[in-house]
């Protein structure tokens, strides 16, 4: 450029002869100047403009008219008034109606509306983690809301509504995306105003690392925090030593630039895309390194699809893993509330006749569409299926430790067929009993060989009445009012091995004969 504006400068002056030619070199060196200040300046203008984007605050907008209360807010405020808080995952707030992950502000202060008027106090981090550690409930109704990714809607259009209704809130932010894809990300600048406002606290959810990347020869990705990447100038898939290294280095940049920008240490960390440790490459030892890396450096992890329920909790607390509640655009505020009861704690004593609520049973096989009545027999199975189960409200019941069932089964037939009962579902250490016509076994979580299964001989019959009784530290078990089996604990904590329980039946008879439950209780 440089040299063809100076061309064209010479070639103008030449033409006006000698006398042109002694006004012309002042002109020429004028023009040099210039050029030559333009390129020195222009680098430094476009990353003043750059480092001015990353530090912008944009203008937040107004909070949208306060509607009427909403639906199912009144009835929601006689679910269980439980002490141990719901986690909620939000993505991001504003117009965009693409993603089924961005809430509108209207809907999201709908939602913070019925969330009030249910009760419900939000919590901060700091709060939060204390329930985590000490286990002392913050209250009869509280809800911790989390905001992953840190998108520029967290403070134009999501702020203003917590402020609204005096609530709290905590964004998991890719630091190394802050100040970067405006106006998709916040700045810095926003983080720091959103800090100070008190409504905001600032956790860890990597800092380059929430992307998809490939993961063998084919090309096919997956998350790149909980993968071992593929490596194709080498032709290979990191090692377990190479995997480490980055992911620890990440996560101590991403905790570097929160404290750096004077904001406190962060205490949890939420997964990119919820990724399960137990559908990636890498395997049980590179699982238990990951875990190992994340405790080092966080008080617990969030995610909102877990392998066993792990609402907030003991349970969880003792995994270190918590399960998020996950709010998209087609939440409603009622449904949000129904949801959220769901997840509630049940005490084992309000467990009212279990058989007769078909909603609070899910299916744990393949078979969708079960639930009690084909344990009752009351409904058959698809032609085909051999095996149906069933567990008994499990986010409720994640956190039980001492109860009774009882229960009487029917239909019992030769060795074709059985019942199961499966307590401390969802735990690390549940026992299963399997009830036929003439044998009841008690299996341990972990047991291979049948010489450790715990079995006893009954009386051959159609009809069996069964007594299950949990405590942290054992599994007894009584058939027709006789002993039967017992199981004990072996130096574990009570939350490890909490949980409610599950029903099964089995059919591997070439006739439909079903055995069923008559009836259960829990005590």
């Amino acid at each position: 450029m440089t040299a063809d504006v100076t061309a064209d400068v010479t070639a103008d002056v030449n033409r006006d002869g000698p006398r042109g030619r002694r006004h012309g070199r002042p002109l020429v060196r004028a023009a040099l100047g210039l050029l030559t200040a333009a390129v020195v300046v222009l680098p430094f203008a476009a990353a003043w403009q750059h480092d001015s984007l990353r530090r912008a605050v944009a203008e937040q907008a107004a909070p949208p008219a306060s509607g009427a209360a909403a639906d199912g807010a009144a009835d929601a405020k006689a679910a269980p008034a439980a002490g141990a808080p719901v986690v909620l995952a939000y993505h991001d707030v504003g117009p965009d109606d693409r993603s089924r992950y961005t809430v509108s502000a209207k809907t999201f202060d709908a939602q913070l509306r019925a969330l009030r008027d249910a009760g419900y106090r939000t919590l901060s981090t700091r709060e939060f983690t204390d329930f985590l550690r000490d286990g002392r409930t913050p209250g009869p109704r509280t809800v911790y809301l989390t905001f992953d990714d840190g998108t520029h809607g967290l403070w134009t259009h999501a702020d203003p509504v917590l402020a609204r209704y005096g609530m709290t809130a905590a964004a998991y932010l890719i630091t190394g995306q802050v100040g970067t894809h405006r106006p998709y990300y916040l700045t810095w600048a926003e983080v720091e105003r959103m800090a100070r406002s008190g409504r905001w606290d600032f956790q860890a959810h990597t800092h380059l690392s929430h992307e998809r990347a490939p993961v063998d020869a084919a090309g096919h990705e997956r998350s790149a925090f909980t993968n071992r990447l593929w490596r194709p100038d080498e032709g290979r898939v990191e090692t377990r030593d190479e995997y480490r290294s980055r992911i620890a280095a990440d996560l101590d940049r991403t905790v570097r630039d929160l404290v750096d920008h004077d904001l406190p240490r962060p205490r949890l960390f939420a997964y990119p895309f919820s990724e399960r440790l137990d559908e990636t490459n890498l395997g049980a030892r590179g699982a238990d390194a990951l875990l190992a890396i994340l405790r080092e450096r966080f008080t617990a992890t969030l995610t909102n699809s877990a392998s066993r329920p792990l609402p907030a909790g003991p349970r969880a607390a003792a995994a270190r893993q918590v399960q998020r509640l996950e709010v998209t655009r087609d939440t409603t505020p009622a449904g949000l509330l129904r949801e959220m009861a769901r997840w509630a704690p049940v005490a084992p004593g309000d467990a009212d006749r279990p058989l007769s609520h078909p909603a609070h049973w899910e299916t744990t096989g393949d078979t969708e569409g079960v639930g009690p009545g084909t344990l009752t027999g009351d409904s058959r199975p698809p032609r085909g299926t051999d095996y149906v189960s069933a567990a008994y409200r499990p986010l409720a019941t994640a956190d039980w430790t001492t109860y009774r069932l009882r229960a009487t089964v029917g239909g019992l037939h030769g060795t074709s067929n059985g019942v199961g009962i499966t307590v401390r579902a969802g735990s690390e250490h549940p026992v299963a009993l399997s009830v036929g016509r003439n044998t009841a076994s008690l299996t341990p979580s972990g047991t291979d060989a049948a010489s450790d299964r715990p079995t006893c001989r009954l009386d051959p019959s159609a009809t069996h009445r069964i007594a299950v009784a949990v405590t942290p530290r054992q599994v007894r078990v009584s058939v027709d009012g006789d002993p039967c089996a017992t199981v004990r604990a072996d130096g574990w904590r009570s939350a490890e091995g909490a949980g409610g329980f599950s029903l099964s039946v089995r059919n591997s008879g070439p006739e439909q004969r079903w055995p069923r439950f008559a009836s259960l209780t829990v005590e």
